[in-house]
């Protein structure tokens, strides 16, 4: 082949290099062009969905952007609306009471003190020969959580320590095995109904009594150099944990859980929440996660028994979006309504009177019960309910500080309930005076200031324009709402108050006789 002909094929070669070339950046940019209508249909999508979110929390919610993450792995068909219906009465109701109750009530230091002080087997025995809470009267229980404005209960029917409330077939280590000899589940479950308040059961899925249920780093029976919950300095190491849970299934445990809920869910009429405690899955590699307990099986048997019920978070099931129907921060206020995967979700804090869950006699470390109402106010505040727990004596009676406390409780939630029942978190254009904090009813459209710390003569009201009437709700006295103009009167009271053109509610000077004032507020109809 000559020169010329070598050019020329060269040159072809050159052209077509091009061709190639510039169809490839042109697919490169289709391509990317695609990517990103694609991304923008996808954000359009979620903000949508967003709006529709917003329209089922109501106009004022607040509805975070759209997640890019995956999203998590359904369980159950059940709609967000379906949800929301099955929720609708504990949403409402926004306040419960706990009752933790075993053979811990006999040592008087606490639910955990078997772990935290690694009580022997033969001394914890004397706690299940001498059980018997003769005083015991579930009536009593159910009319001191009906005076206080309770609407649910929840009972630990079996706690950490293994020991049972009710006459299971499944192991000996129950009541009905005591001196005691009765059902106290049913007796519970009766007397609570009868009330009109709903009932719930506390299930431990640890059980330091039960002989195929593994030991772990909260376990009584804790290895030698093993710390609760840090296991790094056991000796002899993993050898040691292989050693002591040598002979141990935990395939038994789960079959014997199993069939203690299906008791529970089966035996007792209609079980409104179950309270499942708890999943632990770090200390070292030696806590438990879902899939010790089966979870998700755990799960789908109790909601096939009673597809109503309502279920707590603690079952570990984090990787899915309806595990749980609500998270449950224990002993802590939180700053605002809790999301998970940026939505909104159902809560509910759980509360002691002191410092213990289970009774304890010495325990000097307890709220006041203005205190304990504020916690109420502030979760209603923010969305959420609260469960207030009280752990009766080892003779069943509740301890005359409960009994105090409960009274006070009463005698406020008779005056104020309408501030707590159905409420929710106040409109965000609604800002809270300082020392106050607001609930909101958003059938009835009234606000609910509460007087945490009670501001004397006047109140200012950053919202005045929306107020046409407001009360003290615990006697429906009127508090007049004044505002500052431009005449000479009004600014004599620039003067007194340092507010120009601002609102303010004039109150007594002296506090009235009620723990924590609440000023009902209506607001004005701008929808007309």
């Amino acid at each position: 082949m000559c020169n010329c002909e070598n050019r020329r094929t060269s040159d072809l070669g050159h052209q077509t290099s091009v061709v190639r070339s510039r169809k490839s950046e042109v697919l490169r940019l289709v391509t990317l062009a695609v990517s990103i209508f694609a991304y923008f249909h996808n954000y359009a999508v979620e903000y949508s969905d967003a709006a529709r979110r917003r329209i089922s929390l109501g106009p004022d919610a607040q509805v975070d952007a759209p997640s890019r993450c995956v999203q998590p792995r359904r369980l159950f068909d059940e709609t967000p609306a379906q949800k929301a219906e099955r929720l609708s009465w504990w949403t409402h109701d926004r306040f419960g009471m706990f009752i933790h109750f075993g053979l811990y009530s006999l040592r008087a230091r606490g639910e955990w003190q078997k772990m935290h002080e690694q009580v022997s087997e033969e001394k914890y025995d004397d706690y299940f020969k001498n059980f018997n809470p003769d005083l015991f009267d579930a009536k009593e229980w159910a009319k001191y959580a009906k005076a206080a404005g309770m609407k649910y209960a929840v009972l630990t029917a079996k706690h950490h320590e293994g020991f049972c409330l009710w006459d299971t077939k499944f192991t000996e280590y129950k009541i009905t095995n005591t001196a005691f000899r009765r059902d106290l589940v049913r007796e519970f479950c009766d007397a609570f109904r009868a009330e009109g308040i709903r009932v719930g059961l506390y299930y431990s899925l640890l059980d330091w009594n039960h002989p195929d249920y593994t030991i772990d780093a909260r376990h009584p029976r804790l290895p030698p150099g093993c710390k609760p919950c840090d296991p790094s300095e056991t000796i002899g190491g993993e050898e040691t944990w292989k050693r002591i849970n040598a002979g141990k299934d935990m395939n038994r445990y789960r079959k014997f859980m199993k069939d203690q809920v299906g008791e529970l869910l089966t035996n007792y009429g209609r079980i409104d929440i179950v309270w499942f405690d708890f999943t632990y899955p770090n200390d070292g590699g030696h806590g438990k996660t879902a899939e010790d307990w089966d979870s998700e099986g755990l799960l789908k048997y109790a909601r096939s028994l009673q597809p109503w019920i309502i279920v707590d978070n603690r079952l570990g099931l984090t990787d899915t979006a309806d595990g749980w129907d609500f998270v449950t921060p224990e002993q802590f206020q939180v700053e605002k309504w809790p999301t998970v995967n940026g939505e909104r979700v159902a809560w509910e804090t759980c509360q002691t009177l002191s410092g213990s869950w289970g009774y304890a006699r010495d325990e000097m470390t307890w709220k006041d019960s203005a205190n304990v109402l504020s916690i109420l106010i502030h979760s209603v505040s923010k969305g959420g309910n609260m469960i207030l727990n009280v752990g009766p004596t080892g003779r069943g009676r509740f301890d005359s500080r409960a009994v105090g406390h409960m009274k006070d409780i009463a005698d406020w939630m008779d005056l104020n309930s309408r501030s707590i029942y159905g409420c929710t978190e106040a409109p965000e254009k609604f800002a809270a005076p300082p020392g106050t904090i607001l609930t909101y009813n958003p059938e009835t459209r009234r606000l609910y200031i509460h007087l945490i710390s009670y501001p004397g003569s006047r109140l200012a009201c950053p919202f005045g324009d929306e107020v046409a009437y407001a009360q003290f709700l615990h006697d429906a006295s009127e508090i007049p709402l004044e505002c500052h103009g431009g005449s000479v009167e009004h600014k004599q009271n620039f003067y007194e108050t340092g507010c120009e053109g601002a609102s303010y509610f004039t109150l007594p000077a002296v506090k009235p006789n009620v723990l924590i004032p609440v000023i009902e507020v209506m607001l004005k109809d701008k929808r007309k």
